[in-house]
């Protein structure tokens, strides 16, 4: 599967919420489109290096949340995470962080770190997408 990236319009609340969803697993990012696309319009990319390169060069249509595996190469999801929040034009863009690794301190740095959301793999379907649903309202 390739990257998906489309540039949003940039119309109206009655446009989708945007999602962008960041995973270095090709079957993770195939899940979360299929759970989350008949709601939402959503985006994956490969890594968090494209996440933060998607967010800085759509500054007039951010996503209203983003999914982020912890562990991904060339930016992990604490490093966007970190980038969202210092941010001051991302402040509103809601966080779930997504890893394999659900150790009280993972969820606690993520949490800490300004994550709105936290979600061990693997995960269900609707598990993602109420997550999603709870933090966008």
């Amino acid at each position: 599967m390739s990257v998906n990236i489309r540039k949003r319009d940039g119309y109206a609340a009655s446009m989708p919420a945007e999602i962008l969803a960041a995973d270095d697993d090709e079957d993770i990012r195939e899940m979360i489109d299929v759970s989350l696309s008949e709601e939402f319009d959503v985006e994956t990319v490969k890594d968090g290096r494209e996440a933060w390169e998607y967010l800085e060069e759509s500054p007039d249509s951010l996503p209203k949340a983003v999914i982020l595996d912890v562990m991904m190469p060339e930016m992990d999801g604490f490093s966007v995470l970190d980038h969202i929040r210092e941010n001051d034009g991302m402040q509103d863009i809601q966080v779930v962080m997504l890893t394999s690794r659900s150790r009280e301190e993972d969820i606690v740095r993520a949490l800490e770190a300004g994550a709105d959301d936290f979600l061990a793999k693997p995960f269900n379907k609707s598990e993602l997408y109420g997550r999603v649903q709870q933090t966008l309202q």
